[in-house]
């Protein structure tokens, strides 16, 4: 049985996106998801000048920063949301650069769009941004009318909008990072968004990938593990995926046992072959 799709693809956020739309006539809702995630990309990328480079400025300078693009503004609002759902395992502000320094160091008011740093530091919304701009660009295609699709940015970031085209949820096997041969889990969302973070691979070596830092001691992750979260939110889901590699034991717990079917964390180190029940860290 064919299903025709309408396919948008582009470069955006340093890796490959893809919107695939279910139906006919949608050709403005894919122009403006491709828009959502552009103006996502513009206004958080580090890479560039951008709304962030110019407020990261301010902050390295010690002064306070009024922001006035709306799609940052609403990206630190939704930091401060999984800051707080991660207990602080996620935090777009700690880099080795700057010692201690982490998003407890930063005041935000959203209702002034003003921001502030109690010591030097910078924000880099890596482990956040491709979620953030999957959930704008599902926005955009549902206010488009858009009730079946599929979203990508890269390989380790997914939306879908309602069933799959066929019924039922969408399937997606997740492969081990390094080996071809073996899958971790095996998962189908519906209205969901995925995302998988890891210390292996080769994505991992991506030039401008910031180390993975644990924010309770500063130390950066270089274990060998892959972890994946679903969330009907893709900023949090690629937050939660980012916190389940660098935080310490006791978040690690709280972060699984809130969602055993939806988050998940592997020890890749074991040299034995892989299944499920091998390679999950199962955290008493």
């Amino acid at each position: 049985m064919s299903i025709a799709a309408q396919v948008e693809r582009f470069v955006a956020m340093g890796t490959r996106v893809e919107v695939h739309v279910f139906g006919g006539g949608f050709a403005d809702a894919l122009a403006a998801a491709r828009r959502a995630i552009e103006d996502v990309d513009d206004a958080l990328t580090i890479h560039r000048p951008s709304s962030t480079t110019a407020v990261n400025e301010g902050l390295l300078a010690g002064r306070d920063v009024t922001i006035d693009d709306p799609v940052l503004i609403e990206a630190l609002i939704a930091v401060q949301e999984v800051h707080a759902l991660t207990d602080g395992a996620f935090d777009p502000a700690i880099d080795h650069r700057f010692g201690g320094a982490g998003w407890g160091d930063v005041v935000f008011d959203p209702r002034t769009a003003r921001i502030s740093a109690m010591r030097p530091l910078a924000l880099d919304f890596g482990g956040f941004g491709k979620g953030f701009a999957l959930d704008r660009a599902c926005a955009a295609l549902r206010d488009a009318g858009v009730v079946c699709a599929c979203l990508s940015a890269g390989e380790s970031s997914l939306a879908v909008i309602g069933e799959h085209p066929l019924g039922g949820g969408w399937p997606f096997a997740i492969p081990h990072p390094s080996r071809a041969d073996a899958v971790l889990v095996e998962l189908e969302l519906l209205d969901e968004a995925l995302s998988i973070s890891t210390t292996v691979g080769a994505g991992t070596h991506a030039p401008e990938r910031a180390a993975m830092i644990r924010p309770s001691d500063g130390a950066i992750v270089t274990a060998a593990r892959c972890a994946v979260a679903v969330d009907r939110n893709g900023g949090k889901a690629e937050a939660l995926s980012t916190a389940l590699l660098v935080a310490d034991d006791n978040r690690t717990r709280r972060m699984l046992k809130a969602a055993p079917a939806r988050r998940f964390l592997y020890d890749l180190s074991q040299a034995a072959a892989l299944t499920v029940d091998v390679a999950r860290m199962h955290v008493a």
